[in-house]
């Protein structure tokens, strides 16, 4: 399965983000409904996969609020932006993962904003291991559409066939599917139920093993 080109997702591939979305979601509740009870981290995390409008939508909905997600994500975005680093962190075994991919081109494609998947790849130290680092906002669509990763393979003047996308989720899966990648899942992620539902084409333990892999 020899590769020129590694697409990551972020959240739950490279990073543990959980407990600041959770907070920012929290934060961004409380502020439209005072009297809310905050939503669980366990539940706020199943909720997490599909971008910033989704995630909204669904604690909305779980906290039992009738606001349009339109009106609370900017909310949401203000609270997140001010604490993208305050717990989140690289998964084990990721920067020594990246490390080890000498040879290879490196890229990260999101659904979370853009400006934020940087920030937070830069304030831990990996940013420079990615040739692009691309989320919400830098391309049209969101996966699982295949589009924005058929345009970063363009951009970066490489094959589907030479590509490998490296994810948590099911729609990830769907996204390389769609985009004819191989794809694999990562056993640490955010949603481990669906990938055994729509399985990749292997799943790792560990980033390392990406080395032998690839």
């Amino acid at each position: 399965m020899a590769k020129r080109l590694i697409v990551f997702d972020l959240d739950g591939t490279l990073v543990d983000s959980t407990a600041d979305l959770a907070a920012a979601v929290n934060a961004a509740l409380r502020e439209i409904a005072p009297s809310a009870p905050p939503l669980p981290v366990p539940l706020v995390r199943s909720l997490i996969g599909n971008g910033a409008r989704s995630l909204i939508e669904g604690s909305l909905k779980q906290a039992g609020l009738p606001r349009p997600a339109d009106d609370v994500l900017p909310i949401f975005l203000r609270h997140y932006e001010a604490r993208l680093l305050e717990t989140t962190r690289l998964y084990p075994g990721v920067a020594e993962g990246l490390a080890a991919l000498t040879g290879r081109a490196l890229a990260v494609l999101s659904n979370k904003p853009g400006p934020m998947c940087r920030t937070i790849l830069n304030g831990l130290g990996v940013a420079p291991f990615f040739a692009r680092i691309w989320g919400a906002g830098d391309f049209p669509g969101r996966k699982p559409d295949p589009e924005p990763l058929r345009l970063l393979m363009r951009e970066l003047g490489v094959s589907p066939a030479d590509t490998l996308l490296v994810g948590d989720s099911a729609v990830d899966v769907q996204t390389g599917r769609a985009a004819g990648v191989a794809v694999v899942g990562v056993a640490w992620g955010l949603d481990p139920e669906s990938l055994r539902a729509c399985p990749p084409d292997r799943i790792l333990a560990s980033l390392l093993e990406l080395r032998e892999l690839c």
